[in-house]
């Protein structure tokens, strides 16, 4: 493993360094240690090439930058790149915290030759949610890019990919009380403590609760200077950092909102095959995502939501939707799983390998061989990642949501929003029959556009598409009078009478018409292309 701190290492975030470091960041440069103006220092070719993990370029700017006294590039170098940075150079850009107090923040530590290094990661993160923009800075330990080797197995990780992901996926209304479990560095917490009251924020890692704790003290946050509690820093909500695992450290508690970026990697439980604790919960496959489907029930609130990513096996002969889909019966919950890749074994081994900071050659190809082993033994042909939502009903007397699906992509923007939306209608949908349906009125989504394909010459299209802005980007494919009907739905007529119009113009019968338009309408509103007004 590579040398790093260890949990002891990381102290308790000291409020007035944190304070005089906030103010350090926030100045450093003139425009701040923000995001865009790391980008504007490295350029464009650089900091595309950062983003790819190929950090040659982003290091050839900063040196030339940290050369001419630049004290941005030496918080660049150090915190991102992993550089020995000049001392002198990086104390021009920390002249209230200074490098002694970032040292007993757990930050710096000196190296011989007047210069220091990096002991945590520490980043500038941009984000808009439904409280508006924010810029904060992220701890984390240095990934595989700066350190040059496999990482250490409670390394905490810094934002990435799924996370940003989850970040968007999530409901942003105002909530009295969430949950963020395993929050890792932190990153959930920050945007969960600007629309709930309180956050209780839990991990299995002591390391990363103590990293977790730096970067919510550095949150000075839209509510002043108010500490938090467990020295959680300012902002909306107050935040409780506990230590345990899954739900163990809230059993008894009930929330309205619960957000899991969880450990839900498949390892093989085989020696040799190290386990991170940010990614590896230490159940056997998918087990750990299918845990949390099943009791995170146990700590909502009703009406309470639940939000997670996940992955989940495909097993020879047994589809995903029947075996994830058993995990929502038991739950006793409103589910809805929306599956957004697919790999088949090989590609998902070397995923995680590469994840876990271990370069190509025999010790790589010994730990995709283990990979391999363990999901042939349960008959894995792929495994699904996407994202789970699960809420539990306010009447449970109801009939319960339970919706499976495949939508590749990322989706486009914020999709909280789009998720609350489909929850909403799916709730309204089950109260109505088709004749209750057919006396509603319906309106186009603001992000729907059509598009009509036809060969050329062709007096009607071949083909017409209902397409998405927003949300998950769905393409839905429509017949002739459907796609009438949704041009017609402005929200004066009911449903039914667009209906009647468009058999009368097509000359068909209105039944006929009814039985096409109306099944594909009750979908156009699940999914948000169409809207009850």
């Amino acid at each position: 493993m590579s040398a790093g701190p260890s949990a002891d290492d990381v102290p308790a975030p000291d409020p007035r360094l944190v304070a005089d470091l906030r103010a350090d960041l926030a100045a450093v440069g003139g425009d701040g240690y923000r995001v865009d103006a790391v980008t504007a220092l490295l350029g464009l070719v650089a900091d595309a090439a950062l983003h790819r993990e190929q950090p040659l370029a982003a290091r050839r700017v900063v040196t030339a930058a940290v050369g001419a006294g630049d004290p941005l590039a030496a918080l660049v170098g150090a915190f991102v790149l992993g550089l020995e940075v000049p001392s002198d150079v990086l104390a021009t850009a920390l002249p209230r915290c200074g490098l002694d107090g970032a040292g007993r923040l757990g930050l710096l530590e000196a190296v011989p030759g007047g210069r220091a290094r990096a002991r945590l990661e520490l980043r500038p993160y941009a984000a808009v949610d439904a409280a508006g923009g924010a810029d904060w800075w992220v701890a984390s330990d240095l990934g595989e890019t700066a350190t040059g080797g496999p990482l250490r197995t409670d390394h905490v990780l810094g934002v990435g990919g799924a996370s940003t992901t989850l970040a968007r996926a999530v409901v942003r209304e105002p909530v009295d009380r969430a949950l963020d479990l395993g929050t890792g560095c932190g990153v959930q917490a920050l945007h969960l403590r600007r629309h709930a009251r309180s956050v209780v924020a839990t991990d299995v890692s002591a390391r990363a609760l103590r990293v977790a704790a730096l970067t919510l003290a550095l949150d000075g946050g839209a509510g002043g200077d108010r500490p938090g509690e467990d020295g959680a820093a300012p902002g909306r909500g107050t935040v409780d950092l506990r230590r345990g695992s899954l739900l163990a450290p809230v059993a008894g508690e009930a929330f309205d909102l619960v957000v899991s970026n969880p450990p839900f990697v498949i390892t093989p439980r085989t020696d040799g095959v190290p386990a991170y604790e940010y990614r590896d919960g230490g159940m056997v496959g998918d087990a750990l995502v299918q845990h949390l489907v099943e009791d995170v029930g146990g700590v909502l609130a009703p009406g309470g939501t639940a939000q997670m990513l996940g992955n989940w096996e495909h097993r020879d002969g047994e589809p995903w939707t029947d075996r994830v889909g058993a995990w929502l019966d038991a739950s006793g919950l409103d589910g809805w799983v929306v599956q957004r890749d697919l790999l088949d074994p090989a590609a998902y081994a070397e995923t995680w390998v590469r994840d876990g900071g271990q370069r190509e050659g025999a010790a790589f190809d010994a730990l995709v061989g283990a990979w391999l082993d363990d999901l042939a033994g349960r008959r894995v042909d792929a495994v699904g990642l996407g994202l789970v939502v699960l809420r539990r009903p306010v009447d449970p007397s109801r009939p319960r949501l339970r919706r499976l699906e495949e939508v590749p992509g990322t989706g486009s923007g914020a999709l909280g929003a789009h998720v609350a939306d489909v929850l909403a209608a799916e709730e309204q949908l089950a109260g109505l029959d088709d004749a209750a349906l057919a006396r509603r009125h319906l309106v186009v989504a603001p992000d729907v556009t059509e598009e009509r394909h036809a060969r050329p010459g062709a007096a009607d299209p071949e083909v017409v598409l209902l397409r998405q802005g927003g949300g998950f980007g769905r393409a839905v494919r429509v017949g002739t009078a459907v796609a009438g009907v949704v041009g017609a739905c402005d929200g004066d007529l009911p449903l039914g009478v667009l209906v009647g119009a468009v058999a009368q113009l097509l000359g068909r019968p209105a039944e006929e018409v009814a039985a096409e338009v109306l099944p594909a309408a009750r979908g156009l509103v699940a999914d948000g292309l169409l809207r009850l007004a």
